[in-house]
């Protein structure tokens, strides 16, 4: 026993040594870039060039902008809440939406596509090789008035389609985003479908279930993991969007969270309540974050 216990301590080493890169890649930027919004939403602003001035001292820290965001998320002065709301409207509008889309393709990718299984993976890779803001624009030469939207619903020139789908529609906001991020939800469902054991299915088909009693009692329950992934890998980069907005809409009716982030940076003297909204959203996006960890520990639990 005593010989094994030199190995013991050097393995109880190596996995800190291997964690230790990614803990000081995770340092080096995310935290100080933290710090570095800390000390702007924080700091103080120039008088004259109305520029932020970064504090690096905590003790000297100057909580004005904050309070001037909160004071105006609610109430009659709460021109911050509406964006919140219509962000997390359409944030989960689109999750569900994305959900509905996705987990059918990757189920079929995963378990019934066979020897094409490959070229269905390439097909479902490819978007990612475009860039966003081309897709995007060729999303809005199809939504434009004489675009091919309105040519569909007017069956070809039958009937006179004249919809303004660019215009502030939250409609053309949410099927935007679903556009933009179904990918990204469609490869996690992939590959966690994918190592779902055969054998396991088999063994609930020989105990009597049918395909979707097998489907429902096993497939789905073995691939919650994955899809509260892909959810967050979905949801959490929705909640910052702003590009999607303003190439769809570019009306305050449909503006977001990101759009008013975004706006705020080119405001002289509003880079620092841009950097409250930066915090506000980290703080709400931790919510889902935690909800993942905590719900693969209690399927790593009962596992």
């Amino acid at each position: 026993m005593l010989k094994y216990a030199p190995r013991r301590r050097r393995t109880a080493l190596l996995w800190p040594l291997l964690a230790m890169p990614g803990i000081v890649w995770l340092a080096l930027l995310f935290v100080l870039p933290l710090y570095v919004v800390l000390t702007i939403v924080f700091g103080q602003t120039d008088p004259i060039f109305f520029t932020p001035i970064p504090v690096w001292d905590p003790l000297q820290w100057n909580s004005a902008q904050m309070q001037y965001v909160f004071t105006h998320l609610i109430g009659p002065d709460g021109f911050y809440g509406p964006p919140f709301v219509r962000t997390a409207i359409y944030v989960g509008v689109a999750s569900v939406l994305c959900l509905l889309i996705a987990y059918p393709v990757a189920y079929f990718t995963a378990r019934l596509a066979g020897r094409w299984k490959g070229v269905l993976l390439i097909l479902l890779i490819a978007p990612f090789w475009i860039s966003y803001m081309m897709r995007m624009l060729g999303w809005v030469n199809m939504l434009q008035t004489d675009g091919q939207v309105n040519a569909w619903l007017s069956l070809g020139g039958l009937f006179d389609v004249q919809v303004d789908w660019l215009n502030g529609k939250a409609i053309t906001v949410v099927l935007g985003l679903v556009y933009g991020y179904v990918p990204y939800m469609i490869l996690p469902l992939f590959a966690g479908l994918d190592r779902i054991p055969q054998s396991s299915i088999e063994a609930a088909r020989d105990l009597g279930a049918g395909r979707f009693g097998a489907f429902r009692r096993v497939t789905f329950p073995l691939s919650k993991p994955a899809v509260i992934a892909a959810i967050l890998l979905t949801c959490l980069p929705m909640l910052g969007d702003y590009f999607t907005n303003d190439l769809l809409s570019a009306n305050p009716s449909t503006s977001m969270v990101g759009n008013l982030i975004n706006n705020a940076l080119f405001q002289p003297g509003q880079i620092g309540q841009a950097g409250a909204l930066v915090l506000i959203l980290l703080v709400v996006s931790l919510a889902p974050m935690l909800w993942y960890v905590r719900s693969t520990r209690d399927e790593g639990v009962k596992s």
